[in-house]
């Protein structure tokens, strides 16, 4: 099965290793070029984040989609703030203008300071249950032949039909982050990708097993895909390669230390220490980190802990074979989407698609041909040929 690459764009440059620039908050060129770059180095699709203070990313999709001909979006979505049969519209508009090259991530939030900030009470547990019906409302939105009512505990509305199905069908694609058991539930109902921050392969291999029994649980007969995410440190030798690891974790420890709260604003832990924040994946980041700096192949964790296990800030060091092989081992156990971003993001993007997307692609591939052809070793043999051929042998 053909593995998905996932990047990510922004509107201006920079990361947590560079700071970032002086210039305006929206550069129009830089946006373009960054969108056009993913799709030159082989991304299927690129992830537009969210914050209660960021630029708006349907827009930030809008345009690109507007300067590219390939590539997809995966648009990151709050549920709560917009009414849902009013997203469900927004996004679908979208698949029309983007020729049907979006999908939504849902992100339910996971810090209560960060959710007030957009006119949000309701506490954790509470947010994935409106998640759920949410979803419910949004996914009937996008499939409703009939005008539909809906009264729940959330959301009350009559008679609704929209006008704009999407051009995907019977819905846009579903993209679900989280790590907590409330999470599992909820995107284990609904996700057709299940999103993971990267972990070692052991308590990866932990988290498909609770989304994969939480679909179980929902009655679905399959379960969502998995999507694990990266910030891959590449060098021509596994020296230079560590060498700049090392490199950016002591610029991104500068940078942390000089500008500690606006980090905390850009990593969503408004109201909260760095080092203790609320949400469960950052926790499980933090976790990973404090067991050592190094796990399996080439999984790098000083990098989540300078940043306090904020977003996906897990790295993998290496020769772009040695990352290759360690996003194979993901792929090994069950992961299908992998979710790759640098920490100098534009030059990075370029060189995943020079030196590492076509390694990972090309041994899926082989794989896949492999499989193809055991099963065809193995394929029965029709009845009919069966009994010419036993007829065949005894005539000889």
């Amino acid at each position: 099965m053909p593995v998905e690459f996932v990047g990510l764009i922004a509107t201006r440059p920079g990361s947590e290793a560079s700071t970032f620039t002086a210039g305006p908050v929206v550069d129009r060129d830089f946006t373009r070029r960054f969108a056009i770059a993913h799709e030159d180095a082989g991304f299927d699709r690129v992830l537009i984040g969210y914050s209660s203070g960021s630029v708006d990313n349907i827009q930030v999709a809008a345009y690109a989609a507007a300067h590219t001909e390939r590539l997809a979006y995966l648009v990151a979505h709050r549920p709560g703030v917009v009414f849902p049969t009013v997203a469900a519209r927004y996004f679908a508009s979208l698949d029309h203008f983007s020729a049907g090259r979006v999908a939504i991530h849902i992100i339910t939030g996971g810090n209560d300071a960060e959710q007030r900030r957009d006119g949000d009470y309701l506490d954790k547990d509470e947010r994935y249950d409106r998640t759920d019906e949410y979803l419910e409302v949004v996914r009937q939105t996008w499939t409703a032949t009939e005008p539909f009512s809906h009264h729940g505990r959330y959301y009350q509305l009559e008679d609704h039909l929209s006008a704009v199905p999407p051009v995907q069908q019977p819905h846009l694609p579903i993209y679900f982050g989280g790590s907590s058991e409330a999470a599992y539930r909820v995107g284990g109902k609904h996700a057709d990708v299940f999103a993971l921050w990267g972990e070692p392969l052991a308590e990866t291999a932990q988290q498909i097993a609770a989304v994969n029994a939480a679909a179980a649980a929902a009655g679905r007969t399959t379960s969502p895909r998995i999507s694990v995410s990266f910030r891959p440190i590449l060098g021509p030798t596994e020296e230079l390669a560590w060498e700049r690891a090392h490199r950016i974790l002591a610029s991104t420890t500068e940078n942390v230390g000089k500008a500690a709260e606006y980090f905390k604003e850009f990593r969503g832990f408004i109201g909260g220490d760095r080092h203790t924040p609320p949400n469960v994946g950052s926790q499980r980041l933090l976790a990973a980190a404090a067991k050592g700096e190094l796990h399996d192949r080439a999984l790098w964790t000083p990098l989540a802990a300078a940043i306090g296990g904020g977003g996906n800030s897990t790295a993998l060091v290496g020769t772009p074979e040695t990352v290759a092989e360690a996003l194979l081992d993901y792929v090994d156990i069950g992961v299908t989407t992998l979710l790759i971003r640098g920490y100098d993001p534009y030059d990075d993007a370029i060189d995943y698609g020079r030196h590492l997307i076509p390694l990972v692609r090309e041994e899926v591939a082989r794989r896949d041909r492999g499989e193809a052809a055991r099963r065809s070793d193995i394929a029965p043999v029709p009845a009919a040929l069966a009994a010419d051929a036993a007829v065949g042998g005894l005539a000889r």
